[in-house]
């Protein structure tokens, strides 16, 4: 049996990582929703995944599995997405017609992290041509790993349905759901640490 190697990205291969993502999240209802228009969606959103959660790539807590089939971008406790970058991005290249829905939507997002030091991933995702094959459960139990490890809270949002149930299959439980005007509904969703 063939092992499936989980590795760490970091800033010399973000740019590999940065492209996985920008695959796997071009069906994604919230992200299609900021960027409908597939020239906005290809042009902006790799700066909105480098604001948001390129820190990972700095700490060691990017991981990509079998070549960049997938990837995972994780921020340990107490390191945070550029926010005030990332706004100002969105401010510039989201419709003004939409901007409201859209800010609405991440500040309520927002309310939803815990207030202590946790786990967030702000992103996960596997190459359309390699899904179904367990990766993105490979890449959660991977980081999953050092939350029970350090007894600490993991954090994630979802608008995409079908991912609620594997993730509540990683322990995490729904926090409530998220709907503003025209937005797709997100899911804010929360795991416990779990005895090793």
């Amino acid at each position: 049996m063939q092992t499936t190697l989980i590795k760490s990205a970091n800033e010399s291969n973000q740019e590999q990582a940065i492209a996985v993502i920008l695959l796997a999240f071009a069906t994604d209802p919230l992200t299609r929703w900021i960027y409908p228009d597939p020239q906005q969606y290809l042009r902006y959103f790799p700066e909105v995944v480098r604001l948001f959660g390129g820190n990972a790539f700095e700490h060691g807590t990017g991981y990509y599995i079998d070549g960049f089939s997938g990837v995972a971008l994780w921020l340990p406790p107490n390191v945070h997405p550029r926010e005030e970058e990332t706004k100002t991005l969105l401010q510039q290249t989201v419709p003004e017609e939409n901007q409201k829905d859209v800010f609405a939507v991440l500040e309520q997002m927002g309310s939803c992290h815990p207030t202590e030091p946790h786990w967030f991933l702000p992103m996960i995702g596997v190459d359309p041509g390699h899904q179904g094959k367990g990766y993105g459960s490979m890449l959660m139990q991977h980081a999953l790993i050092p939350c029970d490890r350090e007894n600490k809270l993991a954090y994630l949002e979802t608008s995409n349905p079908r991912n609620v149930r594997l993730y509540k299959r990683h322990g995490f439980e729904l926090l409530e759901t998220i709907q503003i005007g025209s937005s797709p509904t997100v899911f804010p969703m929360l795991r416990r640490p779990r005895p090793l």
